[in-house]
């Protein structure tokens, strides 16, 4: 019987984001490691080798695919409603304790990690998306940007016919990727895990290149969300939440910060559940460093005001919610604030056009509105 690292090598071909350093290495571009790779071996990742002075890399293949509401990835401000027609690959470039992805993103370091390929190609992807009714596609479940040459083929097609393409990931690029990128994502999403360069390598990565990576993202126009998982004893104390905050709202005040509550999952089992009164915390620290739009989210119905979208100018509510659920929608079909005008930042329909589904489903299951 094959093993999943000789079955993988069966789904690759050569990738573009790479160079060669001399006749033994390979340097690849597709996250902030940068890693040289020696022939014969791979990156950190594990799924980007070096074979022939060649770096091949995931193609033709998908380890699961699910339908979520938009506001799961989290994108609170790009098409609310919106089904988002959501595919992952094997992988990842950290190695994060309480990943709640971890059946795909540790595949090759973990031996409970277990989700087989299934083949598949781009245009296959795409088309169950338009059956499904999906306004958006997107790359998620294991990171995205150690796939991002299928990614990108992924979202040719997706474009094609009019459909929105983004990233949910950790935000560990490289320049290279991010300019590889540009012309084919509409919205990402990044995960800043925290603002201590000693936890990031603790996860297998480091703070500056993720850094580096929102303020590229927001120079380049793409809607860009930030969450971060606030965990008991890792990231949320008062210092580090406040320059959390303040690096965000000095990158942008526009951009959207969700700060989410932690449950125990995969090996991270010590820290007790974030409570609401610390989500809340981080939210008002959010708001002091001059955040207009902060969400806190994992906890629905727990956290008052916070679920919702109100008017920086004149405090109108816009889009209230529960969870993924929308509520009520008010935005005018400018994107604007029905009391006062205000723009609203984000990617709007002209008209709302109704929540498709508010939990997740499996394509060819029983859809939940």
């Amino acid at each position: 019987m094959s093993t999943l690292r000789e079955t993988l090598n069966e789904y690759v071909r050569e990738g573009d984001l790479y160079e060669r350093i001399d006749d033994k290495h390979i340097r690849c571009f597709a996250c902030g490691h940068r890693c040289p790779i020696p022939e014969g071996q791979p990156g950190v990742c594990k799924v980007r080798f070096n074979h022939g002075g060649k770096l091949y890399v995931p193609w033709g293949y998908t380890a699961g695919i699910q339908c979520d509401p938009i506001e799961k990835k989290p994108f609170f401000h790009a098409y609310p409603g919106a089904l988002a027609h959501s595919f992952g690959m094997l992988g990842c470039d950290l190695h994060c304790s309480y990943c709640q992805n971890w059946v795909t993103s540790q595949a090759l370091r973990d031996p409970a990690a277990v989700s087989p390929p299934r083949p598949i190609t781009p245009q296959a992807i795409v088309e169950q998306a338009i059956e499904l009714g999906a306004k958006v596609i997107v790359s998620t479940y294991n990171e995205p940007l150690i796939t991002s040459e299928w990614a990108v083929a992924v979202f040719k097609e997706a474009r094609k016919v009019g459909l929105k393409t983004a990233f949910v990931s950790n935000g560990n690029g490289t320049p290279e990727v991010l300019e590889y990128l540009r012309p084919w994502v509409d919205f990402y999403k990044v995960d800043l895990k925290s603002f201590d360069d000693r936890h990031y390598r603790q996860l297998g990565g480091r703070l500056e290149p993720i850094l580096d990576t929102i303020r590229r993202l927001f120079q380049m126009g793409i809607w860009l969300e930030i969450v971060t998982l606030i965990i008991p004893g890792f990231n949320d104390s008062d210092e580090e939440l406040k320059r959390m905050a303040e690096f965000l709202a000095g990158v942008s005040p526009d951009i959207p910060w969700h700060v989410t509550a932690f449950h125990q999952d995969y090996n991270m089992t010590d820290p007790e559940d974030t409570s609401v009164a610390t989500l809340m915390r981080a939210a008002e620290f959010g708001k002091k460093a001059g955040l207009r739009f902060i969400y806190a989210g994992n906890l629905p119905g727990q956290v008052g005001d916070w679920e919702n979208t109100r008017c920086p100018g004149c405090n109108r509510m816009l889009i209230e919610r529960s969870g993924f659920r929308i509520l009520g929608y008010f935005l005018t079909p400018k994107g604007e604030c029905p009391g006062c005008g205000l723009a609203i930042p984000g990617r709007w329909e002209a008209e709302f056009q109704g929540q498709k589904t508010s939990s997740p489903f499996l394509p060819g299951r029983i859809k939940s509105y």
